[in-house]
């Protein structure tokens, strides 16, 4: 029983004490259960109370006991029946704690005075025991000495004791004060005294943590945090307080005793305001305030008052897009004189606006609906004012109280839930419910005032939509409201609906072009009369676009205004009258042109209608774009006539007004556009067009009499099939090749403007040695706050004084970052010694530079020396011919006079001293004679260096008498080398000195007393000489890793870039740090690293070989052997944690995102500290020598406060309180994060569950956290919400809920797979900036920002990735932001303006699938409403990308699916309407237009080929090639070449090859670009073409896009065939057979004159397409080509395939469950309508192959093609026979054998006879299987189109059967290859080379992790 009890004992202790001391092997927290407390209890005090019974658990079970007991009673009271959800389990756990402990207990039962009693003596105790009364104290001294220096822990050891303390004596304060009131008062008196109470209210008003907060303390007493005795915070909270304007509130409402009441206080009583949300945005308006105040001047009165102007900067910006909003509409704002507004008004008016938007939920996506309740509210306000007493607002009173969440936000957010939940998980048609944009879009015209105030609930706006039906047969009925102004139908027409004026632009091109070439380019009069007939073709044109536009609006006509519908159909109605008119009078100008009368009056009327039009469309867009114009059109709205031109001209919508640029920009993104379409006209005129004239007009003449076939279409038309075979795939690549063009064009302008931009100046270790010296000025000049007086000095002495002053303010900031290069292991300690650069604040006049520039100089310069023969000019100059080797000679000359005279100079003996002086004075003098080569013997200078070298090195060591006996020799025997063996000088000059000298010698007591070296400046200086003087190797290599060396070549040539000038931190703008966070890897686990995948291969193993160095160093680092195992830590959990970092530092872990940005932090407070400690602080007393001194710095609370008032932090983990309470590891490894990094700040979304009734009811709440000093969350708001947040897609709506917590101006978008370096840190607050720099008509928005992809040398393909995403990250966006003015937002790292977008409408969309590429669209949202997007290269931030093949496929899926669906959007069809022409075709070709032309490129292989099996079959071919040179024309081969080019990625590969001949230098850029051509990256760029192709053509076709998490682990295992089979077969490997089958068709039946070398050079782009569709998955896969796992994948492939699944099955699993989600993505009538259509392409092999057939002889009847179907029905059944079902043939089973048989023997007699007794050959059995496998492939897709209908008629198990079939017949096709190539070792051998090139050019073992020789036993 005592064991039992021993047991239990153990198990209570570690559940409630959580286990402090350690952890386990893992240093992952054990979770205890102050930990467990369920967030439905919704109560802060549980927590702390179980955190301090854990604490004191060992001091006094006793009290620990009554601690539990108490915070069980408060459960109790929470939730008395245990509803909530884990509440009972929590319960059960506590009370059982608590009866082990009563059982333990001495005594009998509970007495509560005994227990009150025993609670305060031990309060009493404990202040004892902690000395209480002396920590403060202690803590205020040592903030006050200012020193950090001898223990830079010491600071922060004894706040955190202080803090712990008095935590615990609050929790012990508070319980002792409510058990006291469980007694009578009397005996509560007796028992806890007044002097006692005193004691406790003290200790409690010393407790900082009163009241939790973020970033200022605002609501609790705190004078230990400095941010709260910063002026300007003290001026912005201030001027929140109580104004005389404001009512007076009721006694009831309750504030914190430490503040006085405010605005805030004042807005939560009248509205109803959540209190957390209240605090919240307190701090985020007192943050605003104060930092705008910085901006301006810092406030030094002792009452220190917001300026006025702060006060309006902050208005102005935070109302902005509300005042806009009036504007537009045409109303008043509530203020009708904004000059009149008071500075308390205005705060009045921006606290409740961000009120409203912090508390608005899922409705901040809609920023006018914001507006418009802000409108309401305020005036709300005012009348309010205007009474006499306070009161809630009407708005939002209920039964239940006030609340403006639930009176009005809770409508909004329902409707648009039911809208969100009708969407059917993003499958159901976009046009069938309403999203954010439509909701928002209500409020865009004066009918929104409809909906009242307060709500109108009653009005459609709120009517929620009846659910829809599933049956997409049946129609879905119901009344709902309809969308708003614009509806997302799916279908292609989006393309030319958005960008109309691009495709009528090259239509017409396209027929001008034509037109003169068939003129043969003479340009008279029946040419230009011809050519004037493109205006028939521009009015068509238009009415087409009119027409779209009647039918897209279709759903929307309920709700958009009368004036939209009414433009729409006048402009249907004016183009249909126009192209009737147009065409008529070109018609009858035709038909007067056939007349022999010349003076054809309609001609001439046609061309003034022409050219009246044309001219006054050219002068309104004119008007429309150029910015002085544009202000003239818009003083002409007062007239009717040009308000109503301009209004049929261009759609009108609140966003998308003024979207023109500065003139300037306008002509240079023109002249741009004009040199890229006069190359593309250029060559569509010459190489496309012209060569296709003469074999056009001869096809049409040729009288084709005969064709192989039954011929239905090409008799009696001219050839008109012929033609078009010829022209079509010219006409497609004339529609692509302007995108080649533009890419070419764009690139060499990226290079040019890069060089400008002077990118790439440092491009090698080298140009670092050799430029550094100008690194300090460059430093000083860019990134530095200016300094007073450093440009005055210019003379030679003050040049040298300005050198050493830049080389002093430079050493601290390249030092850090070097010991920062040093913490990340990509250096080692000898190389951080060497790179370190001295603080040069000494007494030395010169300055002195890092070791690595200047080591083994000194030994070349001494051999030179030693060697020289020729006088002192040619020695020295031959010294000076290396810079740093004649710094090295000038440090080592002066150091050694230093250090000989600070040692020898002892009082009352000074020979030493003389000696000194006098030896550097005859050297000094014969310099200046020139004789140095014969005053000294220079051969003995080894001689020398060899004894200062001894001398120094007894200096570098720690005093002791012996070593003092060996200085003095040292020096005596330095002494005797000088007098005898170095000197050759005359000594009779000073006789008396040398006499002196020589007697003390003899005596013995020349440098007996010597002065140790003590002080820190000495030390140094004798260390370094030491090391200058001992270092003969060179350290030309240092620092050897790549990765060290990138980063600083990048850092060093950034500081010769143009940037702006850099503000003092305290004045910088602030910045937020924004990253969303799901479920990814946190941190890696020891179980992660140490599991070995199939091949035996541990992570941690892969990361030792891949990364050897900085596992060296790592080592080092921790102060292990370098030869030491992982597992030897096991012995050290602090080393076990560190070697978790270590790992997750290199993968694409959230710890590495963390680490990354933290650095910010750190930057900031080295900035702050040296600025305040270089600032000439007086007061302080800080000397010029310690204004350098950046020791614990990190520790000064100045500069922490001011490094959080100016940098915040927050990572939004969606799920981080569901993963808490299930105590998932990542959860742990979050609050790790947290408690290493203490600015870090996690919001995440607490879903509390509660039973209501028998229900379970949610509540979700939106909730910040940080740690607190015992190592748990402290919570600091918890801000409730309407509903379940998650309504739109994931990440955009994670990123809302948790914006709220943001602070500052900026704020920096990171994703958690991005990496930052702290030297690019150092650049933010030149990055911020920006915002007030010119950068064009409007200010920036978005700041772009490069990104290095630091993923790329893990393999070929990761490098493929890195390279290529690098040119679009840098060159591409150089382009797109200057000159083309239309970069967006891609993605991470950009900088947005966080309060301009925070008003509208957030950092990216949400709605569900149209929003899925969620980043982008901010980009255009942005760009809509008048925002700017720049871009900016001095300044890098890293960022993972996808390493395997599959993984990137997977990401450019989602991406390609991603612009499918943009195509869709409004924004697009807005920005393609409402910008100029040339900036319109700027965005098309880099947004959708790109993936498009991809498109393109595919589809034109397949319209040539098709092309020519149209020739092969009908038999045209072989007429017409004998009389037209078709096949060898040099239009079709320019078409064919360019497309080839484009599809293995030529085009590409060109801005790729110009950035890497921009940073990395012409040769090495080659030797790249050849390297990537050997590893096959042609393959790769074809194989990522059709995977694009196929997403984007899907997604617009069927829908169907979707986010798919790509995973970002390390690629190293083979990747099974099955697994490749599922995710390619219908992406690729089914269009790459498709292909395939068509080449082969051509083979077979086509004409080519030239034979095969003919055949050959025509479709090698065809068959190299092909073939990277169907094998680079297996090129590209890890082991590949290894016979055992081909073997093994072929028999998991057949178990797959012939596995049948069954309910809840995965398509991993099974071939049937796989298929049906292939087919998931049908849905849509109009989709299985187009999947039809195309299929119908099929059925051509099978009607043309039947008629060359040997049997069928010359007949081409349809009775051939009616019998093939007989045939090929006869096949099915025969198939059918022999796959009939398992389950029926059970009980039949002799009879269906019997009956198989016989079928197979009459089948194969049939054949025989066949061939024998006809003309059937076996040629025509092969031809017949080429005929009856498409059509049977376009039956099945038809089939699978119609799958509802198929199940209907019983058809679809067959359907099924023949699917399997297919499918299986097409996995042997692929895998025979693979397995011959598996039976040959060396091609293994070679894919691993090819693979993984990267990896082996750095000397790794790649084939031993493959092979699984996995030599570390110890893993």
């Amino acid at each position: 029983m005592s064991r039992v009890e021993d047991l239990w004992e153990r198990l209570v202790r570690a559940a409630l004490r959580g286990r402090r001391a350690g952890g386990d092997l893992y240093a992952r927290p054990e979770t205890g259960l102050a930990t467990n407390v369920p967030s439905s209890l919704g109560n802060r005090n549980i927590d702390d109370i179980l955190r301090a019974a854990d604490e004191i658990q060992d001091d006094d079970p006793n009290v620990s006991r009554i601690l539990c007991e108490h915070a069980y009673s408060l459960s109790q009271n929470l939730d008395p029946n245990s509803e909530g959800r884990g509440v009972l389990q929590f319960k059960t756990g506590l009370m059982s704690v608590i009866k082990q402990k009563l059982a333990k207990r001495e005594g009998g039962g509970i007495d509560r005075s005994q227990d009150i009693a025993r609670l305060r003596e031990f309060y009493k105790l404990y202040r004892e025991t902690n000395n209480v009364d002396k920590l403060r104290e202690e803590e205020i001294q040592l903030r006050e000495s200012g020193v950090f220096s001898g223990n830079l822990g010491e600071l922060e050891r004894k706040t955190v004791k202080k803090k712990r303390v008095l935590a615990t004596l609050k929790v012990l304060g508070n319980v002792l004060e409510q058990l006291s009131k469980d007694v009578s008062p009397e005996e509560a008196e007796r028992l806890i005294p007044v002097e006692l109470k005193r004691v406790m209210e003290s200790d409690a008003a010393m407790t900082e943590d009163l009241i939790p907060y973020n970033i200022i303390p605002l609501d609790g007493p705190n004078i230990t945090n400095p941010i709260v005795s910063f002026p300007e915070v003290r001026a912005a909270a201030s001027s929140l307080k109580y104004f005389r304007g404001l009512l007076k509130l009721p006694a009831t409402f309750s504030i914190p005793a430490s503040r006085s009441l405010d605005i805030f206080d004042f807005l939560q009583y009248t509205f109803g305001f959540q209190k957390d949300n209240v605090s919240n945005q307190r701090e985020h308006v007192v943050h605003l305030l104060a930092n705008e105040q910085s901006r301006l001047r810092i406030l030094e009165e002792l009452e220190p008052i917001l300026d006025e102007a702060a006060v309006q900067k902050v208005f102005l910006k935070s109302l902005d897009n509300y005042i806009k909003w009036c504007n537009y509409l045409g109303i008043l704002p509530v203020w009708s004189n904004l000059d009149a507004v008071s500075k308390e008004k205005k705060l009045l008016f921006i606290s409740l606006y961000f009120l409203i938007w912090g508390e608005a939920a899922n409705v901040r996506f809609l920023p006018e609906c914001l507006c418009y309740i802000f409108h309401h509210m305020a005036r709300e306000l005012e009348e309010i004012l205007r009474q006499q007493v306070a009161q809630p607002a009407d708005s939002c009173v209920s039964e239940s109280g006030v609340s403006f969440i639930d009176q009005v936000i809770r409508p909004l957010y329902d409707v648009i839930c039911a809208e969100a939940g009708n969407n059917n998980n993003g499958a159901a048609p976009h046009s069938a419910w309403r999203n954010y944009d439509d909701f928002n879009e209500y409020f865009w015209s004066l009918h929104c005032f409809e909906l009242s105030w307060p709500w109108r609930k009653s009005s459609i706006f709120f009517l929620k939509p009846t659910p829809r039906s599933k049956n997409f047969l049946k129609s879905s009925g119901g009344k709902r409201c309809g969308k708003t102004s614009f509806v997302e139908h799916r279908t292609f027409l989006h393309l030319y609906h958005s960008f109309h004026r691009l495709w009528i632009f090259l239509a017409m091109m396209f027929q001008g072009l034509t037109l003169i070439a068939f003129n043969n380019g003479q340009l008279n009069s029946k040419t230009m009369r011809e050519i004037l007939s493109v205006g028939p073709t521009y009015f068509v044109m238009k009415f087409f676009k009119s027409v779209l536009d009647i039918i897209m609006m279709y759903g929307a006509y309920s709700t958009s205004g009368c004036l939209a519908v009414t433009r729409v159909f006048l402009r249907f109605l004016s183009y249909s009258l126009a192209s009737v008119v147009i065409c008529f009078l070109y018609a009858r100008a035709l038909e007067e042109q056939s007349n022999a009368n010349n003076n054809s009056i309609m001609y001439k009327l046609y061309v003034i209608i022409i050219s009246s039009y044309a001219g006054a469309k050219f002068f309104l867009s004119f008007l429309q774009h150029i910015p002085a114009c544009h202000r003239l059109s818009d003083r002409g709205d007062s007239w009717r006539l040009v308000r109503f031109m301009k209004w049929m001209h261009q759609e009108h919508y609140y966003v998308g007004r003024g979207m023109y640029e500065r003139a300037s920009d306008f002509m240079k993104y023109m002249v741009f556009w004009f040199v890229v379409l006069g190359g593309k006209f250029s060559f569509a005129y010459f190489l496309l067009i012209r060569p296709l004239v003469g074999p056009t007009r001869l096809i049409v003449n040729i009288p084709v009499t005969r064709y192989s076939w039954h011929d239905f279409v090409s008799k009696n038309n001219h050839n008109a099939m012929t033609i078009a075979s010829l022209w079509t795939p010219v006409v497609a690549i004339y529609l692509l090749d302007i995108h080649i063009f533009y890419t070419v064009i764009s690139a060499v302008w990226g290079f040019l403007l890069g060089a400008r931009d002077r990118l790439g100046e440092i491009r090698s270790l080298d140009a670092v040695h050799q430029l550094f010296e100008k690194f300090p000025a460059a430093f000083m000049n860019n990134l530095h706050v200016p300094l007073l007086n450093r440009d005055s000095l210019h003379s030679s002495s003050q040049g040298l004084e300005k050198n050493k002053i830049d080389a002093a303010r430079f050493a601290p900031f390249w030092n850090e970052i070097v010991k920062n290069l040093r913490e990340e292991d990509y250096i080692s300690t000898l190389e951080m010694e060497l790179l370190q650069m001295p603080k040069n604040s000494g007494s030395l006049q010169l300055v002195q530079w890092p070791l690595f520039l200047l080591a083994s100089k000194l030994f070349l310069a001494k051999d030179i020396a030693v060697e020289n023969k020729d006088s002192q000019e040619e020695l020295w100059d031959k010294i000076s011919r290396d810079d740093y080797m004649k710094y090295a000679v000038e440090e080592c000359f002066y150091s050694v006079k230093f250090i000989l005279t600070a040692i020898l100079d002892d009082e009352g003996n000074n020979e030493g001293k003389k000696w000194v002086e006098r030896i550097y004075e005859d050297i000094q003098g014969s310099i200046a004679n020139g004789c140095i080569h014969v005053d000294f013997r220079l051969n003995k200078l080894p001689l020398v260096i060899q004894k200062v070298t001894a001398l120094l090195g007894i200096l570098k060591k720690d005093q002791t008498p012996e070593l003092e006996t060996g200085a003095v020799k040292a020096i005596l025997d330095l002494y005797d080398v000088m007098r005898h063996d170095i000197l050759s000088i005359n000594m009779r000059d000073n006789y008396e000195t040398w006499n002196m000298l020589s007697k003390a010698r003899t005596e013995g007591r020349l440098f007996q007393k010597l002065k140790w070296p003590q002080d820190a400046e000495l030390k140094a200086q004798v260390g370094r000489l030491y090391s200058l003087l001992t270092i003969k190797d060179s350290a030309a290599n240092v620092p050897k890793n790549l990765e060290a060396r990138r980063r600083l070549e990048f850092f060093t040539n950034s500081l010769f870039m143009e940037m702006p000038e850099a503000k003092p931190v305290r004045e910088m703008l602030s910045f937020c740090v924004f990253t969303p966070y799901y479920s990814e890897i946190v941190l890696y686990r020891m179980s992660d690293l140490l599991k070995k995948n199939e091949d035996g291969i541990s992570t941690l193993f892969y990361l030792q070989k891949i990364y050897p160095d900085e596992w060296k160093n790592f080592l080092d680092r921790i102060g292990r052997d370098e030869n030491a195992s992982e597992s030897e830590l096991s012995d050290n959990p602090n080393h076990i944690l560190e070697l978790r970092f270590w790992a997750s530092y290199r993968g694409q872990t959230l710890a590495r995102t963390v680490r990354g940005m933290m650095y910010y932090r750190k930057a900031l407070m080295l900035q702050a500290y040296l600025e305040r400690m270089s600032a000439g602080d007086v007061e302080a007393g800080i000397t010029g020598k310690e204004s350098t001194d950046v020791q614990g710095f990190e520790l000064s609370p100045e500069a922490r406060a001011q490094a959080d008032l100016k940098f915040t932090y927050v990572v939004t983990c969606q799920i981080y309180g569901k993963q808490r309470e299930e105590q998932k590891p990542e959860a742990a490894d979050i609050a790790l994060l947290m408690q290493r990094n203490e600015a870090l700040r996690v919001a995440f979304i607490d879903v509390v569950e509660t039973l209501k009734d028998g229900k379970v009811h949610s509540e979700y709440f939106s909730k910040l956290v940080k740690a607190d000093i015992n190592g748990k969350d402290k919570e600091v708001y918890s801000i409730k919400l309407p509903g379940n947040p998650k309504l739109g897609e994931g990440k955009p709506e994670n990123q809302n809920h948790a914006v709220v917590f943001t602070r500052g101006n900026a704020m920096q978008t990171i994703d958690m797979n991005q990496d930052n370096y702290f030297e690019e840190a150092l650049k933010m607050r030149n990055l911020l900036e920006e915002f007030h720099c010119d950068h064009g008509l409007r200010p920036p928005t978005i700041l772009g920002v490069r990104e290095h992809v630091f993923t790329g040398s893990v393999s070929s393909l990761a490098s493929f990735m890195s390279n290529q995403e690098a040119s679009f990250v840098t060159l591409g966006q150089r382009v797109l932001s200057n000159p083309l003015k239309v970069r967006m937002h891609y993605g991470h790292p950009d900088v947005f303006d966080r309060v301009f977008h925070i008003t509208r409408g957030g950092i990216s969309k949400s709605s569900r699938i149209i929003n899925i590429s969620e980043d982008i669209f901010s980009g255009f949202n942005s760009t809509l409403r008048q925002g700017n997007v720049t871009h900016h290269e001095y300044i890098q931030v890293g960022k993972g990308r996808d390493v395997g093949l599959n993984q990137i496929a997977v990401f450019e899926g989602k991406v390609a699916g991603g612009n499918g669906e943009q195509v869709l959007s409004r924004d697009v069809y807005r920005l393609g309407q409402l910008f100029d022409f040339f900036r319109m075709m700027s965005f098309y070709f880099t947004t959708v237009g790109y993936y498009f032309c991809t498109m393109l490129t595919v589809l034109t292989v397949y319209a040539f080929l098709y092309g020519r099996v149209y020739l092969a079959l009908s038999g045209v071919g072989e007429s017409i090639q004998d009389i037209a040179d078709v096949l060898g024309n040099t239009a079709l081969s320019a078409a064919l070449n360019a497309q080839f080019l484009f599809q293995i990625g030529v085009f590409t590969a060109v801005p790729m090859i110009l950035g890497f001949i921009l940073e990395q230098g012409f040769l090495r850029a080659v030797v790249s670009f050849v390297t990537m051509q050997f590893q096959l990256c042609t393959v790769f760029f074809t194989f990522s073409l059709g995977t694009r192709t196929h997403y984007f053509g899907r997604t617009i076709l069927h829908g169907g896009a979707r986010y798919q998490a790509t995973g970002r682990g390390f690629v190293v295992q083979h990747i099974k065939f099955t697994e490749n089979y599922r995710l390619y077969a219908r992406s690729h490997f089914v269009k790459g057979m498709e292909i395939c089958l068509l080449l082969i068709v051509y083979l077979a039946y086509g004409y080519n004159e030239g034979g095969a070398l003919a055949y050959i050079l025509l479709t090698v782009s065809s068959w190299f397409l092909a073939g990277s569709w169907l094998f680079a998955p297996y090129l590209f896969n890890p082991s590949g080509f290894e016979w055992q796992k081909t073997v093994e994948d072929f028999r998991d492939w057949t178990n797959w395939l012939l596995y049948r699944g069954g309910i809840g099955v995965k398509g991993g699993e099974s071939w049937e469950a796989w298929w049906d989600e292939e087919l998931s993505h049908i849905r849509t009538f109009s989709g299985r309508v187009m999947e039809t259509i195309l299929s119908l392409r099929f059925f051509i092999f099978q009607y043309g192959i039947v008629y060359k057939l040997d049997v069928q002889g010359t007949d081409t009847s349809l009775t051939v093609y009616g019998f093939s179907w007989i045939v090929l029905a006869v096949l099915i059944i025969l198939f059918k026979v022999f796959t009939f079902s398992q389950k029926i043939s059970v009980n039949f089973q002799l009879l269906l054998r019997f009956i198989q048989g016989v079928s197979f023997l009459f089948a194969l007699a049939g054949i025989v006879v066949a061939v024998a007794i006809t003309n059937l050959t076996i040629a025509d059995i092969f031809a017949c299987i080429l005929a009856f496998l498409p059509t049977g492939w376009g039956i099945l897709c038809i089939a699978c189109a119609w799958k509802p209908v198929m199940k209907k008629v019983g058809l679809w198990k067959s359907i099924r059967s023949i699917a399997r079939l297919y499918d299986a017949a097409m996995g042997i096709l692929i895998f025979i290859p693979i397995a011959l190539c598996s039976w040959f070792p060396f091609v293994s051998t070679f894919q691993t080379r090819l693979m993984y090139n990267q990896a082996f050019s750095r000397g790794l073992e790649i084939s031993l992790i493959l092979a699984g020789n996995n030599p570390n036993t110890g893993i």
